[in-house]
């Protein structure tokens, strides 16, 4: 069966001496030590490796069952929750005067990591839940939130949401579900919602739908869309559990992975809904939601990775075969293990330099979502916005690839269930498709956010990598070498694809939409290389500094040069294929294709 060990050795590096936690103005921050974040997340680890890591086969074979209305999760997972709300976890960063616990995203981030490698389908439970949570309690009104909001942190009761319909995916303005006002203030939700993660199941007392729909007479499109809170069971006013709503589980989804989550297609019959914001502004309530959503699975993409380049590097080091070409490496043996072959050691190399360099980014991105909500900060919520896409699309492409070739690793046995590999790959599969596939992504990037504000944002991030390659050039002939020239390079070329599509996108819009996808893979690439670039800095510090451990420092400065040197370069191949424009890719007739 597969493990899972919690890096939390490497997520401490990254929080305080890369981000150094404890030294930022973010109000929270200033209680975030060393001692307090280990321990929190030495107590999480303990959850994940012992607890919900021995789940995920379980429920990889048993899924969810649809029995007499009620969904049944796998054997365990209720136990599970439980030891998760006992244990505080649903709460740690929400707010105290709804029962959290109050601390910074960034540490929630990186428990959620862990809970998320361990176990990504139990992990989607208190996981969407939180952002319906983070809805309600930006949007709703005073009594919404005393409704809803305690037992939603302590997930008693759980959230969803409800976008997707048969006929309406992305394009939300086709949407058919109907919100009929009432007398009372409520209104009647019908229609038809699919593909809603964790829709229905038996580890809390009620769920909570968020659920986009149209009220009657509002404007077309997208523009005549209302979010509404729809409880699976009413609350009475002192706060109990009354009759069930008009809403209901179709079916459960069969799915390529993801099994432990409980996919589902929801009827809504009439069921009482209450509008959440303002009339014909869901989509500004949703997307409070969603961003939220993004980040967290850009976080699945790489922590699918981590636990399967895990298993990938254990088995490379036990399995016997074949020898060393440059001598035995295991004369006492019939054959050396796989992991002195130079193909295994890129393989491992591409695994590890990218899970480590996406963890650095995703605890970036939760700190600047922290700066943005803790200190009103503008600037801090236009770049993690500009980010977001990035975050979102290309690390989870990124999470595949790596998931399969952790696969690889494996040879034959890793196409065999037992082995536990292909689980990683196709749980990670759904993380390139929800919460806006990654084509979409693409499209946001170059054709809304890069223009947002002007392009400060944008502009802010060049800057950005501009002044640290200033601020350090010279002080190190290896790090400029390695790691600041390379940064720099891979800089230039996003500009400069930045540059085509203002040249070329206003006369011909083909023209930046062809090349978008390869924009958000070359701002990836550059997101990354900056981050292994800050990571350098603080290992060569912690070096000079005369640390104990400097194996682990030695090996972050040899898995970034490795980074820097076989996968940043990939920004050349991205900006040749943006500046081809859009001949090669509309050249050929759809009726010839």
């Amino acid at each position: 069966m597969p493990i899972y060990r919690a890096p939390t050795k490497d997520m401490g590096f990254v929080l305080h001496e890369v981000l150094k936690v404890h030294e930022q103005d973010i109000p929270g921050y200033e209680e975030m030590d060393a001692d307090t974040t280990g321990a929190i997340l030495d107590e999480a680890a303990k959850l994940a490796e012992n607890v919900l890591a021995p789940l995920n086969p379980v429920g990889d074979t048993e899924g969810c069952v649809l029995e007499n209305g009620v969904v049944r999760t796998p054997k365990g997972f209720r136990e599970a929750f439980d030891q998760m709300r006992e244990g505080g976890w649903t709460a740690l960063d929400c707010d105290p005067d709804y029962g959290g616990q109050g601390l910074p995203y960034v540490i929630a981030t990186a428990v959620g990591e862990q809970f998320s490698a361990a176990n990504m389908a139990f992990n989607m439970y208190p996981g969407l839940t939180h952002g319906a949570y983070s809805a309600i309690h930006t949007h709703g009104t005073d009594a919404q939130k005393a409704t809803y909001l305690p037992n939603m942190v302590t997930c008693a009761w759980t959230g969803t949401m409800n976008l997707t319909e048969p006929h309406c995916g992305t394009d939300l303005g086709l949407m058919r579900t109907k919100a009929e006002p009432q007398e009372d203030g409520s209104y009647r939700i019908t229609g038809q919602k699919i593909f809603i993660s964790a829709g229905d199941h038996d580890m809390s007392d009620n769920v909570i739908h968020l659920v986009l729909a149209k009220i009657p007479g509002g404007p077309d499109g997208i523009k005549g869309v209302s979010l509404f809170i729809v409880p699976k069971f009413l609350v009475n006013e002192d706060g109990s559990l009354g009759d069930r709503n008009g809403v209901s589980v179709g079916k459960i989804e069969e799915k390529m992975g993801i099994h432990g989550n409980s996919t589902c297609v929801m009827n809504y019959d009439g069921a009482t809904g209450y509008l959440l914001g303002e009339a014909h502004k869901g989509m500004r309530a949703m997307f409070t939601m969603m961003n939220e959503a993004r980040l967290g699975v850009g976080l699945q993409g790489y922590a699918q990775a981590e636990v399967a380049f895990q298993n990938a590097l254990d088995y490379a080091r036990d399995r016997l075969q074949g020898r060393d070409v440059t001598g035995a490496k295991n004369p006492d043996g019939p054959a050396d293990p796989l992991i002195v072959h130079p193909d295994i050691r890129r393989n491992l190399m591409d695994q590890k330099s990218f899970v480590e360099g996406a963890r650095a980014f995703v605890f970036w991105g939760a700190q600047m979502i922290d700066r943005a909500h803790r200190n009103e900060d503008a600037a801090a919520e236009g770049l993690i916005s500009l980010l977001t896409p990035v975050i979102k699309g290309f690390l989870t492409d990124k999470g595949f690839e790596f998931a399969t070739q952790a696969q690889q690793v494996y040879g034959g046995h890793g196409y065999i269930e037992e082995w536990g590999m292909s689980q990683f790959a196709r749980d990670a599969r759904i993380a390139m498709i929800y919460e806006g596939a990654n084509g979409v992504q693409a499209l946001d990037l170059v054709g809304r956010k890069l223009a947002q504000d002007g392009g400060k944002h944008v502009m802010a991030f060049f800057d950005m990598v501009k002044s640290f390659v200033a601020d350090h050039k010279g002080r190190d002939e290896s790090l400029d070498r390695d790691f600041l020239e390379p940064l720099k390079a891979a800089s230039k070329d996003l500009q400069a694809a930045g540059m085509f599509f203002m040249q070329n996108g206003m006369k011909n819009p083909n023209a930046a939409l062809a090349g978008s996808y390869d924009f958000m893979h070359l701002f990836g690439h550059v997101c990354l290389g900056l981050m292994w670039a800050r990571m350098a800095v603080a290992a060569r510090a912690a070096l000079d500094a005369g640390a104990s451990d400097k194996d682990f420092y030695a090996a972050k400065l040899a898995t970034g040069r490795y980074y820097m040197a076989r996968q940043l370069p990939a920004t050349g191949m991205h900006l040749k294929r943006i500046e081809s424009g859009a001949a090669p890719v509309m050249e050929l007739d759809a009726a010839h294709f």
